[in-house]
């Protein structure tokens, strides 16, 4: 049986050029892929496929312009992250309140 797996945000974010290209993006906006390219020092395929994972994540939107396609930083696409890292750090202070109260009841 085939499955096909659909792409997330934190696979796509896991790469380093990947977060990179995303970092460049929403510094500078709309870009072709040969602007995203030139950034970079491996291949234009690589950059390609470096985009098309992004793209399949929703990390960037694609938009065509008659041959070229430029890329955008889709910033919804991180709302998933975000609610994950939130309930990390709510776990976090929580547990770091608990360790605050049973100092206090040890040292009363």
């Amino acid at each position: 049986m085939l499955y096909i797996l659909k792409m997330d945000a934190f696979h796509a974010l896991a790469e380093p050029r990947r977060r990179r290209v995303v970092e460049i993006l929403a510094r500078r906006g709309k870009l072709s892929a040969s602007q995203i390219c030139r950034e970079f020092d491996v291949t234009p395929q690589a950059i390609s496929q470096h985009l098309r994972v992004l793209r399949e994540a929703n990390v960037l939107l694609m938009e065509k312009r008659a041959q070229r396609r430029l890329y955008t930083f889709n910033p919804q696409s991180t709302a998933q992250i975000q609610v994950w890292t939130d309930h990390l750090a709510r776990l976090w202070r929580g547990r770091l309140d608990r360790l605050d109260r049973a100092l206090e009841e040890e040292i009363a």
